[in-house]
């Protein structure tokens, strides 16, 4: 199944109220079972961003509803792309002419 990174960066809102962010994955995780999107995980992060999610869903048209959906909400900024696997990328690779 194709495996999406939705990279999030929190607003001025989404971090005044950080402590309701338990709340905030639950509805996610709620939202991505509506889309048919699987989260894998989730990660807090140091650097460009402040979240990073690894999902899976059959269709692309999935993510963009659900990256605008949770941007809609006001708590984070969202980016998305494609992610390969490893054995993915490998196969890729033995493909090139």
């Amino acid at each position: 199944m194709p495996t999406f990174m939705v990279t999030m960066h929190f607003t001025d809102q989404g971090i005044r109220t950080i402590k309701d962010a338990p709340k905030r994955v639950q509805a996610a995780r709620d939202l991505g079972k509506k889309l048919g999107i699987e989260i894998k995980h989730i990660f807090l992060t140091a650097g460009e961003s402040d979240l990073v999610a690894f999902v899976e869903t059959q269709l692309g048209d999935n993510i963009a509803k659900f990256a605008l959906v949770l941007s809609a909400a006001g708590n984070v900024h969202t980016r998305t792309g494609r992610a390969w696997t490893e054995a993915e990328f490998m196969k890729i690779v033995s493909e090139l002419p």
